[in-house]
């Protein structure tokens, strides 16, 4: 199997699995269908209540040393040398 494929597994199951952690869903209301007869009333949909993960998301100011890189190219090598 290649390596691709089974990250490709792995990342899909651990997809689903956090799909099935973070949800919770409970049916609140039955469904009721219309009855059906010469006069039709109207029907009714099930209620659920979806209790979902909370995920915090926000910003904050870092300060990061960048370093100081000298990069020399063979042309100024070459001049450098002469």
């Amino acid at each position: 199997m290649k390596p691709s494929m089974i990250f490709a597994v792995i990342a899909g199951v651990l997809v689903l699995a956090f799909g099935i952690y973070m949800i919770d869903i409970d049916q609140t209301q039955e469904t009721r269908l219309p009855d059906v007869d010469v006069s039709v009333e109207g029907g009714q949909l099930p209620e659920f209540d979806a209790d979902v993960g909370d995920i915090e998301v926000g910003t904050k100011e870092v300060t990061v040393e960048v370093p100081t890189v000298d990069v020399q190219s063979p042309e100024e090598d070459v001049a450098d040398a002469q």
